[in-house]
Formats: C-alpha cells, sequence, structure tokens
C-alpha cells in the first residue's frame, strides 16, 4: 500500500479544511514545493494535491504552483480540483501531472466522464466524496443523489487508475477514516480503492491496509505531526 501526502492549495499555499468547509480553513507551509520537498526527503514516491480554488472555479487555478512541483521530477503527481473540461485534463498533463481526479463532472456528465476515461486511458481517477452513502460534488457544496456503491461499480467498468474515496465527515477531523465504508467499496470493485479522510495514526494506517485499500492519503495528520510520513511508509512495507 502507498502512503500519499497530501497538498491542499489556496492562493498558492498549504492549507487544510475542516469537513471541507472553506471557512474553516488551516493555514500551513507557504511554500508548497518546499512542502513537496519535506515528503520527498521522508521517502514519498506519490504526492496528491487539491487545487480548492479550482473546486469553487470549475477550472485549474494554481498550476504555477502544480507546475512547480512537477519540475522537481522526483515524484508522481495527481492532481483534483475544478477539472470540468478536456482542455483542463490536458493542461495538467502537459505540466508533468501523472493522473487527474474528476469527481464533480463524473457525477453530473457521465457520459463525458467516460469519455475522458477512454481518451486519457490509466490516466484519470475518480474521487468520490461522500457524506453518509452518497455522492458529494462542487467542492463539496452540493449533495447529489448517486449512491456511492452504485456509481463506484458502474465508473469501475472503465479503464480508470483508480477510485479515491473520501468520508468528508472524516476529512480533516483527525478521528481515524470510515473503515466500514472503504471495505465496502473495496469489495465492490475490481480497480484500486485508495482511502482518505481521518487518517490520524500509524494505527489507521495498518487498518487501512488490512482491509486492502491500494493507498491511503495523509493530510492534515502530517502538518499536525501524528503521523510521521517516514514511519507511516514503513508501517505498509
Amino acid at each position: 500500500m502507498y502512503i500519499i501526502p497530501a497538498i491542499d492549495l489556496i492562493e498558492g499555499h498549504c492549507v487544510r479544511l475542516i469537513q471541507g468547509q472553506y471557512d474553516k480553513k488551516i493555514n500551513y507551509e507557504s511554500d508548497p514545493v518546499k512542502q513537496a520537498q519535506s515528503f520527498i526527503a521522508d521517502g514519498a514516491q506519490w504526492l496528491h494535491i487539491v487545487d480548492l480554488e479550482g473546486a469553487k472555479a470549475g477550472k485549474p487555478v494554481n498550476t504555477k504552483n502544480i507546475s512547480a512541483i512537477a519540475a522537481l521530477g522526483k515524484l508522481k503527481i495527481e492532481v483534483g480540483g475544478g477539472l470540468r473540461n478536456e482542455d483542463s485534463i490536458q493542461e495538467l498533463l502537459d505540466i508533468g501531472v501523472e493522473r487527474v481526479i474528476i469527481g464533480t463532472k463524473a457525477v453530473s456528465d457521465f457520459t463525458w466522464f467516460s469519455e475522458m476515461a477512454e481518451k486519457f486511458s490509466g490516466r484519470v481517477i475518480l474521487g468520490l466524496d461522500a457524506r453518509g452513502s452518497k455522492v458529494a460534488t462542487e467542492g463539496w457544496l452540493e449533495h447529489s443523489s448517486e449512491s456511492l456503491l452504485k456509481f463506484a461499480k458502474k465508473a469501475a467498468k472503465l479503464p480508470i487508475a483508480a477510485i479515491i474515496y473520501t468520508d468528508i465527515t472524516k476529512d480533516g477531523m483527525m478521528a481515524g477514516p470510515n473503515l466500514e465504508r472503504t471495505k465496502e467499496l473495496i469489495q465492490a470493485v475490481d480497480i484500486p480503492v485508495f482511502a482518505s479522510g481521518g487518517v490520524t495514526t500509524i494505527d489507521d494506517i495498518k487498518k487501512v491496509a488490512g482491509i486492502g485499500a491500494a493507498a491511503a492519503i495523509v493530510g492534515r495528520s502530517l502538518y499536525e505531526g501524528t503521523i510521521k510520513l517516514s514511519d507511516a511508509i514503513k508501517a505498509t512495507e
């Protein structure tokens, strides 16, 4: 299982939102390149970036910082936030991003998502963010009527790289992940599932690995120091 550190960007700074609420923001490192270098030093192979301004704007906003991190040449990068058209996807891939994460547009226009999954085979990740059993969209600001498991099964038939499942109620709360629902999702599909939201301790890491997740995305706990990235990586070896 991979440990994937997360950088969430607003105005070029590394931040975290509590339960996805933009008015509950915690500021961390002001230089995302410096933060990425720290993750590299601790052994990271992948980096998860969310362009939070992009998620609200419906198009990538923090491309300058993403490009600078990609230029380091040390990390495989996955990026989400505001990817609603083919040009935005291509823009990120052109600056060195390995995989793009599509959430809102996948739910609102599954035909388009299917086309992008085919066109960029193996380079698209489905971001499934949920409160309870229903998928959330628009940077977590809206709720859909889509069932999490039903939608995941439909999407898993496409040539996508993985599904990232985030329980919004857990995200940024440092209270442990939703293991039960993550396990349900892992058992429901035949593609890699990444666990995100609430991973706080090494014990959480071991539990996520134990249910068969392909990766754990870790954010606030790294910044707050409840997990050391190098220790988390060792725990999965």
